[in-house]
């Protein structure tokens, strides 16, 4: 039994510009063609946080462009979508994910920008929301809870 070949393509949309790595000199939902790689979500090793990359390669303008979404902490849209073969018609999104510029590193062959979801566990301030009774039902009066 013979397999279905499938495609995936991967947009990447930043403030000011809108990139894809799937059509090779065209376009694919009106993004330009850059050849990255984008590695998706992964749990940090403290598990405090969700961090992603783009690996491009490395010259004057993919490591200018990055350092300047990472000075600037600039939010990446990032949308991978499951493409028709032949057309690379979209059949469907896969993922939308958004993360933030957080660092970034190169050498000779490679540029890479880590991204970190917009929530640090440890480091970051997230709006406050207090449980209430009507939202949750009943809640301990004390911080010794035990399952049974």
């Amino acid at each position: 039994m013979a397999s279905a070949i499938q495609v995936i393509g991967t947009t990447v949309k930043t403030p000011t510009f809108s990139y894809q790595n799937a059509n090779v000199g065209g376009t694919l939902n009106g993004y330009s063609y850059l050849p990255f790689i984008y590695q998706g979500a992964a749990r940090t090793r403290t598990g405090d946080n969700l961090q992603a990359a783009l690996v491009l390669a490395s010259n004057k303008i993919s490591v200018d462009w990055v350092q300047q979404l990472v000075q600037n902490r600039a939010t990446l849209t990032v949308q991978t979508y499951l493409l028709e073969p032949g057309s690379l018609a979209v059949i469907r999104e896969l993922t939308k994910e958004i993360w933030l510029a957080a660092s970034y590193s190169y050498d000779d062959t490679t540029c890479e920008m880590t991204l970190s979801s917009g929530i640090d566990a440890v480091g970051s301030q997230a709006p406050t929301r207090v449980l209430t009774r009507a939202m949750v039902g009943a809640l301990p009066t004390t911080g010794a809870v035990q399952n049974l």
